[in-house]
């Protein structure tokens, strides 16, 4: 067996920040230390923008562009990041609680120690991204999809994965617990992935169906 993967780091972030206004963003393109809250960001496009020991709150960055972006020990409470647009983000140690991320594109990501939790991320891609040590609990992910993507223990704790898209993904370590699976697709990626035994049970549809496997009536 695999050796255990290395628990998850948790973000370093001071209880104590001094608030910022979104103009740090927009003009430096660095924030430290500091709070970011009630920030409309909308449509924001930049490059190398770099967060880090910091929190936002409630920031409206729907529909922006950040390439490069870096979040390192960062705490995201309520954020808007539907349609976020980044390539080759750097994202450690950081949680992200209660945010949409509708259609969110997360591509060429690298990404680890990073919790998402009661989070939107219907539709959004993590495609060709690295993940590691990253957990999603109790999300609403379908139609989401991981491409070509590289998760080493991952886990995913009572999401929606509905339509989930794994093809071509590689899974070390993974885990699911009481997801809906129904439509997934890729489901061979799953392969040495970690599930309850009722989890198991409760898909055997999925695994009929991705084996080729017609079901007969009874009367049959």
């Amino acid at each position: 067996m695999p050796p255990a993967a290395k628990p998850l780091r948790a973000p370093q972030v001071d209880e104590e920040l001094e608030p910022v206004p979104a103009t740090v963003v927009e003009h430096d393109a660095r924030l430290r230390s500091a709070l970011l809250a009630g920030a409309d960001l909308a449509g924001h496009h930049a490059g190398g923008v770099s967060i880090a020991g910091s929190r936002l709150e409630d920031v409206d960055l729907a529909g922006a562009t950040l390439d490069e972006l870096s979040l390192v020990d960062v705490v995201l409470e309520r954020c808007n990041l539907a349609n976020v647009r980044t390539r080759r983000a750097r994202i450690r140690a950081a949680e992200v609680a209660g945010a949409r991320m509708t259609g969110a594109a997360l591509t060429e990501a690298d990404i680890a120690d990073v919790t998402f939790r009661g989070c939107r991320l219907d539709l959004a891609s993590f495609a060709a991204a690295k993940l590691e040590r990253v957990t999603f609990e109790d999300c609403l992910m379908m139609q989401a999809d991981f491409l070509e993507a590289s998760l080493t223990a991952v886990r995913f704790h009572g999401c929606d994965l509905s339509k989930l898209d794994l093809r071509g993904a590689r899974l070390v370590q993974c885990e699911l617990r009481d997801c809906t699976l129904d439509g997934m697709e890729g489901v061979e990626s799953l392969r040495g992935s970690a599930m309850p035994w009722a989890d198991v049970l409760g898909s055997a549809a999925l695994w009929a169906s991705a084996l080729g496997i017609s079901v007969l009536d009874a009367e049959e």
